[in-house]
């Protein structure tokens, strides 16, 4: 499908399991796919080389890369060299220092943006409110807020269209969306998770984001492609 089709989306595209799933779906569902990811100071940076092979391989109408410098306000592990990614799991009822302040409120802003001009009225993002590590921005309450505020707060939403943010795999376990991607034919092996991933993509094995992409394959009884450092 080209940029003239009529049924446009903003999808964004970390290079990540859920991120490769979600665009994968928009596809199927008919959209013409415009991803968009951001070089935001994030540690693991070889997950944007992951997000150009997935979005070539599934197909996009375009594919935007914009920077950013969410270092510039630190308080993250993802963003701050001296804050140590955890290799222990994730305590309960606490957020990680994984956690990047404002992240998802930040790319959904850009992606508005992006599909305002585009004519689109349809954004896909790939937050998971099941096998989440404990970030506020990915619960649904969120979601449904930031929805509101896209028809408050545009040009297009005030002149009666309406934006719809669509989140495929918000109540999905991590097993779910792996054989619900490998149906799509999405190959995993060239998608990153690791928060803590060296230059050339390989994993570590022990952080929270891994430990949840390997159960993820065991659960769902195919063979984990992630290459382990």
């Amino acid at each position: 499908m080209d940029k003239q089709a009529k049924k446009r989306a903003v999808v964004l595209v970390s290079g990540g399991l859920d991120s490769a799933t979600t665009l994968a779906i928009a596809r199927a569902e008919g959209y013409a796919c415009f991803a968009l990811s951001f070089d935001y100071g994030q540690r693991h940076i070889a997950e944007l080389a992951a997000a150009e092979r997935v979005t070539e391989a599934i197909g996009v109408a375009e594919h935007k890369r914009i920077h950013l410098d969410l270092g510039a306000i630190g308080g993250s592990a993802l963003t701050e060299a001296c804050i140590a990614v955890p290799k222990a799991g994730v305590q309960p009822d606490t957020i990680p220092v994984t956690y990047v302040p404002a992240r998802n409120t930040v790319f959904l802003s850009l992606a508005l943006g992006w599909a305002e001009v585009l004519g689109a009225r349809d954004i896909f993002i790939g937050v998971n409110a099941v096998d989440y590590s404990g970030y506020p921005d990915c619960r649904p309450a969120f979601i449904h807020a930031f929805e509101q505020v896209a028809n408050l707060a545009t040009k297009a939403g005030v002149e009666g269209g309406h934006f719809h943010i669509h989140t495929p795999l918000i109540d999905l376990s991590k097993a779910a969306i792996i054989r619900r991607g490998t149906a799509l034919g999405v190959n995993y092996a060239q998608t990153i998770s690791c928060y803590d991933a060296d230059i050339k993509g390989r994993a570590c094995g022990e952080c929270d984001s891994c430990r949840l992409r390997r159960e993820g394959f065991a659960d769902a009884g195919i063979p984990d492609p992630t290459i382990y450092r």
